[in-house]
């Protein structure tokens, strides 16, 4: 599986982006698409999941009513919008994706064994 984010870039306080992670190569039915965050001197941190089947979304409370994860089956994409963002959001974002995820893990990067090329994201204040 390869996945390919796009979607970064420079925005002022309080403005909006959409992040996209697509999917290329086998897919399986019953797998998870994440993205994480690292910002400069600091460790990966989840943002946010959705199990493929069903669509249920999984939100960091940093981020939660701020962003939003949605899915294009068809395209096999995901899309994380991100509105009202913040200073603090300023980071390198990565999409992953795994299978069979035990629900209690999916907030692990370590869960994750398919990852996508970073994408910038920086707020401006």
């Amino acid at each position: 599986v390869q996945l390919q984010a796009s979607g970064g870039g420079l925005v002022q306080a309080g403005g909006s982006l959409r992040l996209s992670c697509a999917a290329f190569g086998r897919t399986f039915s019953n797998y998870y698409m994440g993205w994480f965050r690292q910002a400069s001197g600091k460790e990966r941190e989840f943002v946010a999941a959705i199990r493929w089947i069903g669509g249920s979304t999984y939100y960091a409370d940093a981020v939660k009513g701020r962003f939003t994860l949605s899915r294009d089956s068809a395209k096999v994409t995901v899309y994380l919008q991100m509105n009202s963002l913040k200073p603090e959001d300023t980071a390198v974002y990565y999409c992953a994706a795994d299978y069979n995820i035990i629900l209690s893990t999916v907030r692990r990067s370590s869960s994750y064994d398919y990852w996508g090329q970073g994408t910038q994201v920086t707020v401006s204040s």
